[in-house]
């Protein structure tokens, strides 16, 4: 019996997705897909000029060399000029290299934000017109609930219906925090005599060194000295500050759906204390605080402080709005 043979592979390809876990996913699929090939895997990254290395096994061809697979994370972040020098490349792309440029890029009106010189080279134009690229604007509010069915469905985890409600209103939408808490309930299930109940899923509620959701807590009640000494438990500021901005706009966008009026699911025992802070801030005190949470991450993203430094200046300004000083 004659094996199938396998489709051609795509000549390089460009990954889409702020989600990290998620970009990987895709990555592995993709690869899955021909499996019959031994790849050797290197891996490159945007903040820094790739060294001669990765040029030769761009463009390396020969009669002996294994097929690598050359997977360039953040390469949104490489200027023009080597975004020139790559298009080049791929006109002539090496039968032994498949490329995955991964444009880890946040979304805006469901569109991807690709700086404008990468938007208008012809490797991009060709990769779309031959379907080789990849998009997804990972993980929304909308769309988390579907994402967490879906894994929980995959892993065979059994939940009740109250469990998953209040997974889903305590989870940020990030892939790799969603999968950390699904492995924890499905130790926690192993263990146990029935499905994940809802009082399983409020002791497992995410909570990495820095207990997120306290600190917020803190900052809410006008505690800086709480807050500080939650800070004070990460052991880094670099993985601590982003989630904390994830959550802190999510926050802000619920209250500002609960000053507006609109119906928003929130955890019954929380509900009348958010309407209460959402009415006390007003339309002013919140949009001062996404002002806040969107500078936080543009100081960082610009070189002009650090995530520390960052972190510091955040949690002092957002205890200060809470407790009920205006921010100028």
């Amino acid at each position: 019996m004659s094996q199938s043979k396998s489709p051609a592979r795509p000549g390089f390809s460009f990954l889409v997705c702020p989600d990290s876990r998620l970009l990987r996913a895709q990555l592995d699929a993709q690869q899955a897909a021909y499996a019959a090939q031994d790849w050797e895997r290197h891996v490159y990254w945007g903040d820094e000029e790739p060294p001669a290395r990765f040029w030769e096994q761009l463009t390396l061809q020969g009669l002996f060399g294994k097929s690598r697979l050359l997977i360039l994370r953040q390469a949104n972040l490489w200027p023009a000029a080597v975004w020139k020098k790559i298009s080049q490349a791929l006109a002539r792309p090496s039968s032994q290299c498949w490329p995955f440029f991964c444009l880890e890029v946040s979304w805006e009106k469901g569109q991807p934000k690709i700086p404008v010189h990468l938007g208008k080279l012809r490797c991009m134009a060709f990769a779309d017109k031959h379907g080789w690229i990849w998009r997804s604007e990972g993980l929304t509010e909308r769309t988390l609930k579907r994402h967490v069915q879906q894994r929980v469905q995959q892993l065979g985890l059994s939940l009740e219906a109250d469990a998953l409600e209040q997974l889903c209103a305590s989870l940020p939408p990030d892939a790799q925090t969603v999968e950390n808490e699904l492995e924890k309930l499905l130790l926690l299930q192993k263990g146990g005599t029935g499905p994940v109940s809802a009082q399983m899923t409020a002791t497992a509620a995410w909570s990495p060194e820095c207990n997120i959701f306290a600190c917020i807590r803190h900052m809410q009640a006008g505690n800086l000295a709480a807050v500080w000494k939650e800070l004070a438990r990460s052991s880094s500021a670099d993985s601590l500050l982003f989630p904390l901005l994830a959550l802190l706009g999510r926050e802000f966008r619920l209250l500002w759906q609960i000053n507006a009026g609109e119906k928003v699911r929130m955890h019954p025992n929380e509900s009348a204390f958010k309407q209460q802070l959402a009415r006390r801030l007003g339309a002013r005190g919140l949009a001062a605080g996404l002002s806040a949470v969107t500078d936080a991450e543009w100081q960082v993203k610009s070189g002009r402080r650090s995530p520390e430094q960052a972190l510091d200046f955040l949690a002092a300004d957002l205890t200060l709005l809470f407790g009920g000083t205006e921010l100028h």
